[in-house]
Formats: C-alpha cells, structure tokens, sequence
C-alpha cells in the first residue's frame, strides 16, 4: 500500500491534488512574503497565531493588517489569549481602531478553567482565501533575521496554494467559531480553490484530547511507513513510547533516523531535559541524535524517504499530540522533499552529535534531573 492511500485509511482525510508549496527559510524569507500577501489582498484576511509578542516585525503586521482593514477588506485576527499575552496592547488599539475585527481565543480570565491549558498552537495567515500561510513562526522579534546568532531563531514556514488552502481555512474557522460563538457565512469567499500545480496535500487539523489524538496516529502512519530515511527537527521532543519504540524500531531495520534538536539556545529548559530523558533508548537502537549549536531550533519537520514531508505547527511532544489544537499537513513531493532535506544537512553542519560513549559520561546531575523530570513528563 502506498504512503497516500496509507494515510487516507488512518487519518480518514483524503489528500487534495493540484497544490504548490513554496518553502519559506527563517524570516527574512518568512515575514516578507507573508506581509506582501496581506499587501495584496483583495478579499479577505485571516490570521491565527500562538504566538505575537514584540519587536519591529510585531508592529509591521499590525500596520499591515489596519491598512487593509481601512480598505474596507474584511480582516480577522484570532489571538490565543495565553501565548500572544506578552504583545503590546496598542497594536491591538490600532487593528480594532482601523477596523480589523480581533478575537482573543480562550481568554484566560473568563474560560473554564478545566480548558485554560488547552491552547490553539495553530499558525495560519489566509489571504483572498486562495494563499494559505502555515508552520512554526512566530511574530515576534526572535524569528526576524537570517538564524545568524542566537537573537534570530532557526525556523521554516510554508506557502501553499490550491485546493488545500480549504482545509487550512477549515482549521481557522474552527477556532474562530468556537471563539466568537457563530458561524457566519461572510468567512467564505470562494467555492472553489483552482489547481495552481502538481504537489498532493494533506491536512490534518488536531484538537486537545484526553488520551489519544490525531496527530498521534499521523506521526505513527508515516514512522511504519518509512523504508530508507527518517530526518526530524522539532523545537520540542517529548514523545509517548510508542512513538519511541516506532523510531528505535526503524533504526534497528536500517532506516537513517536522524533528529535535531535545539541545544544549549532553547527556550524552554525543561523540554531539552524531558527529551533527554529518552535518549538512552534512541541512542542504544541507532538513532542520530543532534543539538544544534546556532540558534534556537524551532523548525517542525519531518520528512520520510524521499517523497513525503510532514510540517506544520505541532511538535513532536505531548502538549502538541494531546493539549493543543494544531495543524499539520503532509505532502507528496519530491522535490519539496528534496529542498526540505538539503536544509536538513545544512542545519546538521552546525549541529554537535551525541554519541552514546559521552551520553553515558553525563554528569550525575543531569541524570537528576531527567529522574525529576518524568512526573510532569506528560504535561510538557
């Protein structure tokens, strides 16, 4: 059975033909190309983001999108009310001043607090409804720049075109209806995506869950899937066992399993102690474990073969697989996948290896604190 129709039975989603991606490296690639597609737009924009902090990109896309609301173009922007708290309020003033309708989603004060540590960590730009933005950035100065030092974060983002752009927008109204109650018809603008290429899409938009999630299954389908190469980057690994046992598995088989992870530049200590928690295992069946030494890594990126590419939003960790809503697509593409691996060997030539050897010399202390670690493993 081939990956495609592989993925349709497990997921239950078909996969859209007629797409174009366009990879979109660190943000001086990223943030132009999402500001001129906002520039351009005619019809419509949505915006969804985690994650809006500070800085001069934070203050372009609010400029951005109150000029295109002052067109009279609807603009929606959607704020999950826990990761983008640290923006300044007065971009807020100047989007909702020009006319931009602002949504904050799951306002901490007022939502039930069973739900306060769920959060939407979906990242989704949609302009006229036909060009579709999505992947791991944030707006935020640590994502401007070129990932030449550790003030400017290592990143990948996404430019799709097609049919698909229907399903990513399914995945922003959904957070948009559950945050303003209502399902209004005015949030479509087109009936029909066209064809702009040749690349097979599918995305998978994921919700919290108590125990078991789609995201989960999706990592498991192409882990079973892969026959030559496994090539992972993620800002944050904390995976169940069983997604550890599929990977020792692979590398058993002969399967090049190889992950980046972000090194000392991480902004979330207690993460990079959570993934070395799990490193014994990995590091005993084979699999290439790296830390990359520039910047922090905050790429999602997995990529199976030659011809399947998984990114999106979701990391390779428990909040990503059970407490957030994410998205994630995969793509039937070698030559995506060609482009996304040739960045992957770029980004290994600034990595430090980690041999088993010097994994089992770490000092007593680090083997402390991965022991400490592993009560609250599963909310990480």
């Amino acid at each position: 059975m081939n990956t495609t129709s592989l993925l349709e039975q497990t997921v239950g989603i078909p996969f859209t033909q007629g797409n174009t991606i366009e990879v979109l490296k660190n943000g001086d690639e990223i943030f132009p190309a999402m500001l001129s597609a906002i520039e351009n737009a005619t019809k419509s924009v949505d915006f969804l983001t985690f994650v809006y902090w500070e800085g001069n990109i934070a203050d372009q896309f609010a400029q951005a999108l109150a000029n295109k609301a002052k067109e009279g173009i609807p603009v929606r922007v959607l704020l999950d009310a826990f990761g983008a708290l640290p923006m300044n309020k007065t971009l807020l003033d100047q989007m909702k001043q020009a006319g931009a309708h602002v949504i904050w989603f799951r306002p901490l004060a007022r939502w039930k607090i069973w739900k306060s540590d769920n959060r939407t960590h979906r990242k989704i730009l949609i302009c006229d409804d036909e060009i579709a933005f999505t992947g791991g950035v944030g707006i935020a100065k640590e994502w401007e720049g070129n990932a030449r030092n550790p003030q400017e974060w290592r990143e990948t983002h996404f430019k799709i075109q097609g049919p698909a752009v229907r399903g990513i927008k399914s995945a922003f109204v959904e957070n948009w209806v559950e945050a303003t109650d209502a399902l209004d018809t005015d949030l479509f603008q087109t009936d029909n995506v066209p064809a702009t290429g040749s690349t097979e899409i599918l995305v998978l938009r994921t919700s919290a869950s108590v125990r078991w999630s789609d995201i989960v299954l999706l990592y498991q389908t192409l882990l079973s899937s892969a026959k030559e190469q496994i090539h992972l980057c993620t800002a944050y690994f904390n995976p169940d066992q069983a997604l550890v046992k599929l990977l020792c598995q692979k590398a058993e088989e002969g399967v090049d399993v190889k992950i980046i992870l972000p090194g000392n530049h991480t902004d979330k200590r207690v993460s990079k102690i959570a993934a070395e928690d799990i490193f014994e295992p990995l590091l005993g069946a084979g699999v290439q474990l790296y830390y990359y030494q520039k910047t922090m890594m905050h790429a999602k990126l997995l990529m199976i073969d030659d011809d399947v590419s998984c990114f999106g939003s979701a990391n390779f960790n428990h909040r990503s697989m059970l407490k957030d809503d994410e998205i994630n697509l995969v793509a039937i593409d070698k030559e995506l996948n060609s482009t996304l691996n040739a960045h992957f060997e770029e980004d290994l030539t600034h990595t430090e290896k980690i041999t088993r050897q010097r994994w089992k010399r770490r000092p007593i202390i680090k083997r402390v604190y991965e022991s400490a670690i592993r009560v609250i493993k599963q909310e990480i």
